[in-house]
């Protein structure tokens, strides 16, 4: 895969890096939408998110964003962030194409993994396994707005 430099500022990868959370919403093959809350990193031009090992109601590979994504690759990713000071309010909306990496692709596979681990303690003491389903997004378009 290509590397190209962050389609985004200095100032919204700094964001990126210190965001905790996403909100990953998905189409089904009916175009209803499904959101759910999803742990991120960014690597460059791209996005990674994980179906660890919190509890599930059904196993991973059954689970509504994976199916949604294989039937309907456009997805939206919103990290925001909240404040009762609402001059601190921000948010940037990814809108783009995601896939589920196959086992095949090992390297890209494992940079997710290692860059996952990084940010989130929780996924270097085993809640994010080797063989994890791992979804790339990639963006089609950015849009922040507020306390950036």
């Amino acid at each position: 895969m290509p590397r190209k430099p962050p389609p985004f500022s200095q100032a919204i990868q700094t964001k990126l890096q210190r965001a905790r959370v996403a909100r990953l919403a998905t189409l089904d093959e009916k175009c209803r939408p499904h959101i759910v809350p999803v742990c991120f990193a960014c690597d460059g031009p791209v996005f990674y998110t994980a179906v660890d090992r919190k509890p599930k109601r059904v196993a991973p590979q059954r689970l509504a964003r994976l199916r949604n994504i294989r039937a309907t690759p456009q997805v939206a990713l919103l990290i925001d962030h909240y404040d009762e000071d609402w001059t601190q309010l921000w948010f940037i909306l990814v809108r783009g194409k995601a896939k589920l990496l196959p086992k095949s692709a090992r390297e890209e596979r494992a940079r997710a993994i290692r860059r996952l681990r990084r940010k989130y303690p929780q996924y270097a003491k085993r809640m994010l396994p080797e063989d994890a389903p791992i979804v790339r997004i990639t963006p089609k378009r950015i849009i922040s707005w507020g306390s950036i």
